[in-house]
């Protein structure tokens, strides 16, 4: 699988937050789907840190400022550190979300790193993204350091940042944002503003992303399989009645695949292109009766009875309680396996 990171989830829980063993729940925890982990992840240099995985390198300090800033101030702090040729270097950046996804573990909490990490003053709250928010663009992404939940803030309101560099190794793919736009949501030109939309870091998408069968969805980019009717359910169900819709449709043999199963929350972010909105897909996408809000096979650990969501009209990242007949169900599959 490309272009996908495996979520650090190790464990696999019921809908009342008991552990469980992972063999044959269909969870994340038992597919650990995605990148593995290098077995030592994080290397500290001095001031800064060494992502294995990735490739980029991460300001040590999580809180260089030590008090929260608004997004304009974010950026103008990061074009000062790089006057100031802070740890030195001159090409720190505010990170994309997926830049700053790619930092969490979905089995950590307060922090929500993986276990080990050298990072300092990691506080647990909102961290700015360079990236715009799509669906109101006076907003941008932020991720919550407390428990991974990712959503958007008002440009003007204020939470912390945390610097990066590099190009990365090619792992992250881009997020598809490829505009500016400045605190109120009107588009600027992208040159120096040291937005997503003008680094546009990461894997280019490969054109046509997206190949559609009568069944079925190749996304060249992951070489994931996802369903084209976007609905294997055709209502809101619980997150047993997920994994038990999969079990049957998996035994119908639907779409001519046997391996069908419940994205982790990784794979369902992957879908996000951050220039559209309701739905956060790529223009001329292939997939119908696409839905609001999706299930995922990642539990959250900070509230094991509770799996992460991807609400897709927005393109967030939040989560549901398990017992809730509130999300859809989108089955995916690894390329490799329906051969």
């Amino acid at each position: 699988m490309k272009h996908i990171l495996q979520t650090g989830q190790i464990c696999c829980y019921d809908s009342k937050g008991r552990e469980i063993p992972c063999i044959g729940s269909g969870q994340d925890g038992e597919y650990r789907a995605g990148e593995p982990w290098p077995e030592v992840r994080f290397a500290a240099e001095g001031e800064v840190v060494r992502d294995h995985l990735t490739g980029p390198v991460w300001a040590r300090d999580a809180n260089i400022t030590g008090f929260p800033v608004s997004w304009p101030e974010a950026l103008t702090q990061i074009a000062r550190l790089n006057a100031e040729g802070y740890g030195g270097f001159h090409d720190w950046r505010l990170p994309n979300r997926r830049e700053l996804r790619s930092l969490m573990s979905y089995q950590a909490r307060k922090p929500s790193l993986p276990s080990g990490h050298p990072f300092t003053n990691v506080f647990l709250g909102w961290y700015w993204t360079s990236t715009s928010a799509a669906i109101h663009p006076a907003y941008a992404w932020y991720v919550h350091l407390e428990g991974a939940r990712m959503f958007y803030g008002g440009k003007d309101q204020y939470y912390l940042f945390w610097p990066v560099r590099g190009a990365g190794n090619g792992l992250l793919p881009i997020t598809g944002a490829d505009c500016c736009f400045d605190v109120s949501g009107a588009e600027i030109p992208c040159q120096g503003s040291g937005q997503d939309g003008e680094i546009q870091a990461g894997a280019s998408w490969p054109q046509p992303r997206f190949v559609a069968s009568d069944a079925a969805v190749i996304d060249r980019l992951t070489d994931l399989v996802w369903a084209r009717v976007a609905d294997a359910t055709g209502q809101t169900v619980t997150w047993d009645e997920a994994h038990a819709a999969i079990q049957r449709l998996n035994r119908e043999g639907y779409g001519g695949i046997v391996r069908w199963r419940l994205p982790n929350i990784n794979e369902l972010e992957s879908l996000v292109d951050c220039r559209f909105h309701s739905p956060a897909l790529s223009a001329g996408h292939p997939f119908v009766q696409v839905r609001e809000a999706y299930w995922s096979s990642t539990t959250s650990y900070f509230e094991t009875d509770w799996a992460w969501v991807l609400y897709l009209h927005k393109g967030a990242c939040g989560v549901g309680h398990k017992p809730g007949k509130t999300f859809h169900v989108w089955l995916v599959a690894a390329l490799a396996e329906t051969a």
